[in-house]
């Protein structure tokens, strides 16, 4: 039987010509090109290759730049003990890097931005690792005569490669894009946390909505939140377990703000039979106690949890405004916390930490411009999320 001619799934119109296999050494030589007047370049996994910033070349002001290598526009450039974890690209600048890495110069005209995204793809990863040569990851090496002798599919097309090529670079500039408002945002964000609050020993914050003049009353937590903690059903006993009551563990909040719905559920004779409680929705935002101290997500529907919790369930005060104290309850928590085997903060601890308190009114307030900054920051990273996605796809699809 013939062999089937590799085509990718996704193709732009006009391009119908099979791909071709090739050995990485027809397309590429090794090159060893020194010299110490041109720009250093800086490589990275995950921005690629581009010129050195003054801090980058400051790490280390006494090196010797006579062995670096050439690297010329479009030329490959790779890590050879880290080509596995994708330490590979193409060049877009004229510039030397450290002798650490290797220099792959084409021997044809071809598209290196569009090899630098097919040496990036999985399978390719992975057939770096298998000829690579050391005792373990971290000494393992690519040298290049393994690197030349690894087959790749490839169009032979060279506008088929740009055209590859351009699209992927308009995927990355989005990326780079959204990437860069959600850094911004979070920058926003802790800044506004550190000028909306009162430092220590003061009574009013740096910035503050207009008509509000009092100043903050000093209380403690347990003034404004009931501190409840949870505990476990028997695992063992299978009739206390795949109910409908919703019960958390710590390990379920991970960065979310909202906890809507946990991994496993316990039935209501699995709740009679242990120290958990109800937490009501809308009202409770959970608290990790133990092992990882301070995450922390608003609560969407009542449930319970475990004993790694000591909750706030929220009463004369605005839930989302304490949620925004997530990060100074933290530092104080575990500032405060003890145990000999992990380190845990109890109920009757986190009861008696200060806060600084505005009227109800400055509180909802604040709790609604941080609500609405979360959204924000959310989106983005929804956003990004969606372009890595399409990303990881395209390059599954636009390469055989």
């Amino acid at each position: 039987m013939t062999e089937q001619a590799k085509v990718p799934a996704i193709r732009f119109a006009g391009f119908t010509d099979p791909w071709e296999q090739r050995k990485l050494g027809e397309l590429f030589f090794e090159s060893n090109e020194r010299s110490s007047s041109m720009e250093i370049l800086s490589v990275s996994v995950a921005k690629g290759i581009y010129p050195a910033s003054e801090s980058d070349r400051d790490t280390n002001p006494g090196a010797s730049l006579v062995n670096y290598k050439v690297v010329h526009k479009g030329d490959v450039v790779y890590n050879s003990m880290r080509m596995w974890q994708g330490a590979v690209g193409s060049s877009d600048y004229d510039g030397i890097v450290s002798p650490a890495y290797v220099v792959a110069r084409p021997t044809i005209e071809l598209d290196s931005t569009c090899f630098g995204y097919l040496l990036k793809r999985p399978e390719m990863l992975y057939k770096y690792l298998c000829d690579s040569q050391g005792n373990s990851k971290d000494t393992q090496t690519l040298k290049y005569d393994r690197f030349a002798d690894i087959e790749a599919t490839m169009p032979a097309n060279l506008e088929e490669q740009r055209a590859i090529s351009a699209c992927l670079e308009s995927v990355d500039h989005l990326i780079t894009l959204h990437q860069r408002k959600y850094d911004k945002l979070v920058i926003f964000k802790k800044s506004m946390l550190e000028k909306m609050f009162p430092k220590d020993g003061e009574s009013v914050p740096e910035i503050r909505f207009a008509g509000f003049t009092d100043p903050w009353e000093q209380r403690e937590l347990v003034d404004i939140a009931e501190i409840v903690g949870g505990g476990t059903p028997d695992t063992n006993n299978s009739n206390y377990w795949d109910g409908d009551i919703d019960w958390y563990a710590p390990a379920e909040l991970g960065n979310n703000i909202y906890a809507e719905s946990s991994t496993r559920k316990i039935t209501q004779a699995g709740f009679d039979s242990c120290s958990t409680k109800m937490l009501p929705a809308d009202k409770t935002i959970l608290f990790t106690s133990r092992a990882g101290i301070g995450n922390t997500a608003i609560l969407r529907h009542s449930a319970c949890t475990n004993q790694g919790f000591q909750s706030l369930v929220i009463g004369d005060a605005d839930v989302y405004f304490v949620y925004s104290m997530s990060e100074r309850i933290k530092k104080w928590a575990e500032e405060k916390a003890s145990g000999s085997t992990f380190l845990e903060i109890s109920g009757r601890q986190l009861e008696t930490m200060p806060v600084n308190l505005p009227s109800l009114v400055e509180q909802q307030a604040i709790g609604s411009f941080f609500s609405h900054l979360d959204d924000l920051i959310t989106l983005h990273q929804r956003k990004l999320e969606l372009l890595q996605n399409i990303k990881k796809s395209l390059l599954d699809k636009m390469f055989a």
